[in-house]
């Protein structure tokens, strides 16, 4: 199929997990992708699998906590054709599993940077081109952690629910220029750094989903990729949870 063809897209945090998912998808759709993460060697592999199958897709190394690389990764995705259509911001530092009084300043420094500063800098970067072309679409990943109490983990429950609040602001400044910004809110997903079936959280998370499991990386690209398209032109400021019906519940 082809729903992003002749887009450039921007996927952040692309080398792994959702946001490698998010990448292969927007590719096999059509999309140039420009894959951007701080992983290079994983980074690079994945690219290149992409274009194996046929994809278009380019890795830049990225620490989107840095404005100069922020600066950099819009400018290479904006390349010669000069426009922007479609910033996945996934890139996310999933912090220790602490309370408050266990968290420590260094903790809360780098998830203010990657999940929440890294957002707004790339962000910033990619809306003049936008802006100029009077289309586009934002998709941010928070997590339903953003929606509801989680224990220890502060600062990323912090970090992810002003994610949420960035959206939604987000929508209503740049919505006259026809540019949507939508939130997926994810739930457990099976990834390298998740629980893995059999363990105590693993089993706790898949009783707490009324589909009674967790889902594959997929499962999420789906839901940002129908974002990115033009099927979703009249969704902006939207906060969509992909969790298996936990926060329904």
């Amino acid at each position: 199929m082809d729903r992003l063809r002749q887009k450039t897209a921007i996927v952040t945090g692309g080398a792994h997990g959702i946001g490698r998912a998010i990448s292969e998808l927007f590719a096999e759709e059509g999309a140039r992708v420009v894959l951007a993460d701080i992983d290079a060697p994983v980074g690079n592999q994945v690219v290149a699998e992409m274009i194996r199958k046929g994809g278009n897709a380019v890795f830049c190394q990225t620490d989107v906590g840095s404005p100069d690389d922020a600066a950099r990764l819009a400018a290479t995705a904006a390349g010669d054709q000069g426009r922007i259509d479609v910033l996945c911001n996934n890139a996310a530092y999933l912090t220790n599993w602490n309370a408050i009084l266990e968290s420590t300043p260094e903790e809360w420094e780098r998830a203010i940077r990657v999940n929440l500063m890294g957002v707004h800098y790339v962000t910033k970067e990619v809306l003049p081109y936008m802006i100029r072309q009077k289309q586009g679409s934002i998709i941010n990943v928070a997590s339903i952690q953003a929606l509801i109490g989680a224990p220890t983990s502060v600062a990323y429950t912090s970090m992810k629910a002003a994610l949420v609040g960035f959206t939604l602001s987000a929508a209503c400044d740049y919505g006259p220029y026809n540019i949507r910004v939508n939130a997926l809110c994810p739930g457990p997903i099976q990834t390298r750094i998740s629980p893995k079936p059999g363990e105590p959280l693993y089993r706790w998370q898949c009783e707490q989903t009324m589909l009674g499991r967790v889902a594959q990386p997929r499962e999420v690209a789906f839901p940002a990729l129908f974002l990115a398209s033009d099927e979703a032109s009249f969704m902006t400021g939207a906060i969509i949870p992909v969790d298996g019906g936990w926060t329904a519940k």
